[in-house]
């Protein structure tokens, strides 16, 4: 009896063994080649997206990059069934100044386009990109306190017709009258929703022109979503923290 047993016990634990491999590998080809799971870590990107935010990305949106796999090994340059992103989508890339960290911002400038803001104002090739003032933003402070705060909010329309919500936390702010940025080929210019509070393509010592090669993937949708300050692991506090209405809505 005892050696059956311990035969049933040995093929019982291989069998786990190759079901936990199995899940391991189907995880990792998902989060290689079609979603990978990204949390929001700054405020760069209000009202759109807060602090707290979890969110799918999709991979396969602009094809891959070496920067697509695990630990980013130099295998190859370029991009393997590359598709450019969108005027107004909102993307995850590799800082160029520093590829070994993530950031969040909207695709706002194609290769060749000419981007400018004066006076808060977005111009693309010369043209004012239309903009309606909504309702301000009330809520946790976009500007950088830790104060419930009013923020002036705007409607932009880009020109291929994506419309978001920006947010202006002072007039005549730092960024709020730039040069003229040329976009080189293959390179995108991208810029957060909450303007003045957001390191993006307009500093170019710090961000500047994002390589499309850089690019891992588009946001789709938030899956979670938790109180800035809070944190997921306390999940007796889910009652009262996490952002129910955000769940499972989809990112534009």
């Amino acid at each position: 009896m005892s050696v059956t047993s311990g035969t049933k016990s040995e093929s019982g634990l291989g069998e786990t063994i190759r079901v936990v491999i199995h899940a391991l590998l189907i995880a990792l080809v998902i989060r290689t080649f079609l979603f990978q799971p990204f949390n929001i870590p700054s405020g760069s990107m209000k009202a759109t997206l807060l602090v707290g935010d979890y969110l799918f990305v999709s991979k396969y949106s602009y094809g891959y990059s070496h920067y697509s796999l695990p630990l980013s090994p130099p295998l190859f340059s370029g991009r393997i069934l590359g598709s450019e992103p969108s005027r107004g989508d909102i993307v995850v890339f590799r800082l160029p100044k520093d590829d070994s960290t993530d950031y969040i911002k909207r695709v706002i400038g194609l290769p060749g386009d000419r981007i400018q803001v004066k006076e808060g104002l977005l111009h693309i090739n010369d043209v004012a990109v239309k903009r309606e003032r909504l309702s301000d933003f009330i809520g946790e402070d976009p500007c950088g306190s830790e104060a419930t705060a009013r923020v002036k909010r705007w409607k932009e329309t880009l020109p291929n017709g994506v419309s978001y919500e920006t947010l202006d936390c002072v007039d005549n702010g730092f960024y709020d009258n730039t040069i003229v940025y040329t976009v080189p080929p293959g390179h995108f210019f991208m810029m957060g929703d909450n303007r003045d509070n957001s390191t993006d393509s307009r500093v170019l010592s710090a961000v500047g022109y994002v390589p499309f090669e850089n690019i891992i993937g588009r946001a789709q949708m938030i899956f979670f979503s938790i109180a800035e300050g809070e944190h997921a692991w306390m999940f007796w506090r889910w009652p009262v923290a996490v952002r129910w209405n955000r769940l499972f809505t989809i990112v534009r």
